[in-house]
């Protein structure tokens, strides 16, 4: 098993930013891809984005894409969404995932591991 928790969710007006990291234990983190989900409420989850096991393939929904940064320390166990220029449609549940696989994360919804996920809300 691993276990994954996120943290550094929050309130903050649109144009801000925040950082939610996802600290992960149990298994050998560095060889998991890692990612990251969104859910609002009445919308479906969706994709935000991934980083491979090395952290040398990274993916990104168009809707976030040059707004937000994936990165990962693999010596911390840890990895990191960096979200800037936030707007009141990021406002969302956060979670973060980890799969062996960096193709699982980015094409589906079903990674193995699932944090228990993180509140962001922006106001405008």
């Amino acid at each position: 098993q691993l276990q994954l928790v996120e943290s550094g969710g929050g309130l903050v007006q649109a144009g801000g930013s925040l950082r939610l990291s996802c600290a992960a234990s149990g298994r050998t983190f560095s060889t998991y891809a890692m990612g990251w989900f969104r859910q609002a409420p009445g919308k479906e989850r969706e994709f935000v984005a991934a980083i491979s096991w090395s952290g040398s393939n990274i993916y990104y929904a168009d809707s976030v894409k040059g707004r937000f940064t994936i990165s990962r320390d693999n010596a911390k166990n840890t990895n990191y969404l960096q979200m800037n220029s936030l707007k009141p449609d990021d406002t969302a549940v956060y979670s973060c995932v980890a799969d062996p696989h960096t193709k699982v994360v980015v094409t589906t919804t079903a990674p193995a591991y699932w944090g228990q996920g993180t509140q962001v809300t922006v106001s405008s």
